[in-house]
């Protein structure tokens, strides 16, 4: 009997084992990004308002990176905090603070879908944060605010749980 060579199966083998570390990947992928675009809070690297503080917004009116040591989960996402006091507050009433429409773009969901915001897009209307995509779709939201919000409160119950664009 003879050696069989396993040479000529050896390309065959690498692309096979590529392949299915391609789909592999892929697939946790695509599960993270239907995970995050599913949720009622825009999550973007994991954090809820990028990581602002959502409290800072009303304290200090202006957007304030919170810290890697003030984190507080609620409503499946991870809130950072630039003060023990901010994170205290928040814990009491975090409806308070957290932003209108899980985070989302107040523009969008007023036109009827999901959008990422950027946390130095913001304005507080009676007492309750709203994003926006940026500072461009602020200005065009801002127009017609009230107007604005009462379709996106209107939207927002039948868009919170589709997935995101």
């Amino acid at each position: 009997m003879g050696d069989i060579s396993v040479e000529p199966f050896i390309p065959i083998l690498r692309k096979k084992v590529m392949k299915k570390s391609i789909m592999f990947l892929i697939g946790g992928l695509v599960t993270c990004v239907h995970i995050s675009a599913q949720s009622n809070i825009f999550i973007k690297d994991g954090k809820a308002i990028n990581g602002y503080d959502a409290v800072a917004y009303f304290t200090e009116s202006k957007p304030v990176q919170g810290k890697d040591e003030l984190v507080y989960s609620w409503n499946n996402a991870r809130w950072y905090f630039s003060s023990q006091q901010n994170l205290d507050s928040f814990k009491v009433v975090p409806e308070k603070y957290a932003p209108q429409y899980g985070g989302y773009c107040a523009y969008g969901l007023s036109e009827g879908h999901k959008a990422p915001t950027s946390p130095i897009a913001w304005t507080i209307v009676d007492g309750k944060l709203y994003l926006n995509y940026n500072s461009d779709v602020l200005k065009l939201w801002s127009k017609d605010r009230l107007e604005r919000i009462e379709k996106a409160d209107k939207n927002w119950p039948e868009i919170k749980d589709k997935k995101s664009l």
